[in-house]
Parts: structure tokens; C-alpha cells; sequence
């Protein structure tokens, strides 16, 4: 497989924009990316979604989560680590089936900015 062969933004009836609109909203669509406003209140289980293209995230607002599996399996907890920081800027080559539920006190907002090409390189 080629990497235009590859996942592509809205490939699945789970696409987070299809699956969980009450939590992304698109800002920006052209050809080469979507832009993408991610919110989970304080408290909220997204519904079960993926993010199958390559994505930059930028963390407007953070707080504590849980991304469970589409079996409720833990992928990721971040009170497992007291000393847990949200990174303002990272990278995401794709995201799986997956729920997330915000554990934290604030809003957990996100700008993602997928990439809907074949990847550079």
C-alpha cells in the first residue's frame, strides 16, 4: 500500500465529523486538509469515532481524559501520570476506533488539522 493508498479523511462511517457531530465542527475544508474544532465538556463520552488521516493538534484547552477502545478498553489514561501535561502541539499519523471521555474540571478543545493527501516525503 502507498501512502495514497492510504486512510483518507471521511474513508469511514466513524470519521469523527459523521460519528460525534456534537463534538467537531469543520472550520476549514479544501483538497489538502480539513480543519477540525474538537470539544468534550467537562464530564462528556464522546461516541465511538476514528481520525484515520495524519493530523496536527494544537490544545486550545486541556484536561484530564480517558480514549477507550470501541471494545471500553483503556488506550490511554492520562491520570495514570500525576505529573501529566497536555502537550500544547503534537502529531497524530491516525487514531483508531476510540471514545473519550473528559475526566477533568475544564473543557478539552482541540484545533486538528488533517491532512487529506497522499503525505510528503
Amino acid at each position: 500500500m502507498t501512502a495514497a493508498d492510504g486512510p483518507r479523511v471521511g474513508d469511514d462511517d466513524l470519521d469523527g465529523v459523521v460519528a460525534a457531530p456534537g463534538n467537531h465542527k469543520v472550520l476549514f475544508e479544501n483538497d489538502d486538509v480539513r480543519v477540525l474544532e474538537t470539544t468534550i465538556v467537562a464530564g462528556e463520552i464522546t461516541p465511538l469515532h476514528t481520525h484515520l488521516a495524519p493530523t496536527v493538534l494544537y490544545v486550545l484547552s486541556g484536561s484530564h481524559f480517558i480514549r477507550r477502545d470501541e471494545h471500553g478498553g483503556t488506550m490511554f489514561d492520562t491520570r495514570a501520570d500525576p505529573a501529566f501535561v497536555l502537550p500544547r502541539v503534537q502529531f497524530a499519523a491516525s487514531t483508531p476506533s476510540h471514545t473519550i471521555e473528559n475526566t477533568g474540571d475544564d473543557d478539552l478543545v482541540v484545533i486538528g488539522v488533517e491532512l487529506k493527501g497522499p503525505r510528503a516525503g
